[in-house]
Order: C-alpha cells, then sequence, then structure tokens
C-alpha cells in the first residue's frame, strides 16, 4: 500500500480536482507502467469481468511500485477472503461490483479495515514487508485503504442515499452498462432515462460532499463528466483505446473492419 500516493489521490479529490486513470483487463504490466510514465492518478485491475489471475495481478501492482499511481482491483463480489488478498498483494483498495445497501457497503468496509474497527486478518505478505513491519503497516492501513463500491443498478441507485450515510465511504462508482440492463435495456450503455438516474444520483453524492466516477467513452464525454461534476474519471479501458486507434487507422488506409463475436472480419 502506497500511503503517500493515497494521500495525493485524497487530496486532489477533496480540492474538486479531477483524478484521471486507466481501466485495465489486459495481461501485460507494461500497461500499468505505462499509466504510470503518463503520470495518470490511478489504475483498476479488474478482476470481475477478465481472465487475469493473481499472478498477473500482483505483477500489475508491481508495476507501480513507488510511483504516485494509486492501484485498485475491482474484484468479482462482495468476498472477505479475496478482499484480504487482494490487500495483502499491495493493492492500495479495492473496487467492489454492484452493491446495493448500507449493509453491503458496511461489510466490505469491515474486511477492508483491521481489528478492532473491522475482520481483516493480519498476513506476513507484501503490504507488511513479508511480516517485517506489521506495526507500520497496521497503524496507518484503516485511514488510508479505498473501498469504492459500483453503484450499477436501479436497486443501488435507489439505496445511495443510505450508502452515503456509512462511514468510511468517500467515493463511488458507476457502471452505466449494467445500470441499464437492470433497467430493462441490456446492451446498451445508457438506456433510456439511465443517465437521468446517474447524474441524479452523482448530484446527491456531491450534495453530501462525497465523490462520483465513472469510465468516458471519448475525449468529449471526458469533458462532459468533468462539467457534470465527476471527479474520478477513467480516459477508457486498455483493451478499447487500443482498438479505437486501431480503427482510426485502418479507416485512414481504407481497411477498417466491423468487429463481431465470431472474430470474423466483416
Amino acid at each position: 500500500m502506497k500511503n503517500a500516493a493515497l494521500q495525493q489521490f485524497r487530496q486532489k479529490i477533496r480540492a474538486d480536482q479531477t483524478v484521471l486513470g486507466l481501466w485495465v483487463t489486459l495481461e501485460s504490466p507494461s500497461i500499468t507502467e505505462m499509466a504510470v510514465g503518463l503520470g495518470l492518478d490511478w489504475v483498476v485491475i479488474d478482476a470481475e469481468h477478465g481472465h487475469l489471475d493473481w499472478k498477473e495481478i500482483l505483477e500489475h501492482i508491481r508495476a507501480a511500485v513507488r510511483s504516485s499511481t494509486v492501484v485498485l482491483v475491482r474484484l468479482a463480489e462482495l468476498n472477505g477472503g479475496m478482499i484480504k488478498r487482494t490487500l495483502d498483494i499491495g493493492a492500495d483498495g479495492v473496487v467492489l461490483p454492484w452493491m446495493e445497501s448500507a449493509g453491503q457497503l458496511k461489510q466490505a468496509i469491515a474486511y477492508a479495515q483491521y481489528p478492532p474497527k473491522g475482520l481483516r486478518g493480519i498476513g506476513g505478505e507484501r503490504a507488511t514487508v513479508w511480516g517485517q513491519c506489521l506495526k507500520e503497516h497496521t497503524a496507518t492501513a484503516d485511514e488510508n485503504v479505498l473501498v469504492i463500491p459500483i453503484i450499477e443498478t436501479v436497486r443501488g441507485g435507489q439505496h445511495l442515499n443510505e450508502m452515503l450515510s456509512v462511514p468510511g465511504s468517500e467515493i463511488f462508482f458507476f457502471g452505466p452498462a449494467d445500470y441499464s440492463a437492470s433497467a430493462g435495456f441490456k446492451g446498451e450503455w445508457e438506456g433510456p432515462g439511465v443517465a437521468q438516474m446517474i447524474l441524479n444520483g452523482n448530484k446527491s453524492i456531491r450534495s453530501r460532499g462525497k465523490h462520483s466516477g465513472v469510465l468516458t467513452t471519448s475525449a468529449a464525454d471526458l469533458a462532459a463528466r468533468q462539467q457534470q461534476g465527476f471527479r474520478m474519471l477513467s480516459i477508457g479501458m486498455d483493451a478499447g483505446l487500443l482498438i479505437r486507434e486501431m480503427k482510426s487507422m485502418l479507416a485512414s488506409a481504407a481497411r477498417d473492419r466491423k468487429l463481431t463475436t465470431e472474430f470474423v472480419p466483416q
């Protein structure tokens, strides 16, 4: 856990500055190194939908060691064992999907904090410098660790105000695609009415002195989200950014093709 990077991240967002990051889904730790080299404030290593294993997640975390880039890991579910393991190998925090209640959020924060406040076990792994810095790490971990819920269902939006009252929650991320699916519009990024639901959620979050984030889909969308008051913004997903640039270059050579689920060029 990089306390200095976490403190810098919080200073920026509490000053109502935008913190920019990258959503990482591909295996190569070089991607995270590039994000660090470009001065991004954070990366999220996606262990929910992708195929990354623990070794690859660890390599991404190591790629940002001694940097000012906060490394978060999105887990597949609310699971105390996975939160413990993620933090033990040195992540700066966790991002948790499908959060729908204050009870779930309280449980997540408890899993990320040591007793007597929480339920996190003390391990002799990277976070404690393999057991050599138990006191130093445990003395500061609770106040620095980031636990970020993703609001990505209609039900989650309906219970957002309750979640905003949970101590230890500072930032809430929105997932437009799943939000749309839960509203009956699967396959759409922001189905009918969903964009307004997310904007209303962001307004509630800001009214409570907290902050929200979302993944942006273009430079224009990034500017719009900043204007709307979102402060934790992803410039995109690594695979999506790569495909976008490849398609742009192919289009310039009259060779652009439509992608299909069969991976057969059209």
